[in-house]
């Protein structure tokens, strides 16, 4: 599955819409998909269809659920950009990510604290 799990911009906005609100029927999905993103129900069938077929989601008895977690997706995405597009470097990505932008002290020790944290598990 991580192996080429490639999600669109709308398969994980449908999913971030799942993921809020599981279990969901698939009518009150289509609903919320209309109110949220504008979507027509066979937009968001179309969708549910893709990501259940790539095994994301699950649309049993008309009731959809994830079968991989926020987080997780979360993870697999995050991994691909900064291997793709930074040759694999994190400190590329982070550079890149800030550019001129300034973080506020709490943002730095937070990040701070997630890097100690790496640290002791090794």
């Amino acid at each position: 599955m991580e192996k080429e799990l490639k999600l669109s911009n709308a398969d994980y906005r449908l999913l971030s819409i799942v993921w809020d609100s599981e279990p969901i029927a698939s009518p009150e999905l289509c609903k919320l998909a209309e109110s949220q993103l504008g979507w027509k129900r066979t937009t968001t069938y179309t969708v549910l269809k893709r990501l259940c077929d790539k095994g994301v989601l699950q649309n049993e008895n008309t009731i959809v659920t994830s079968k991989i977690k926020r987080d997780h997706i979360q993870e697999i995405e995050s991994r691909w950009i900064v291997s793709r597009v930074f040759d694999g470097s994190l400190p590329k990505f982070i550079t890149a990510f800030l550019g001129k932008e300034k973080i506020s002290d709490n943002e730095a020790e937070q990040i701070k604290q997630i890097i100690d944290e790496y640290r002791r598990r090794k």
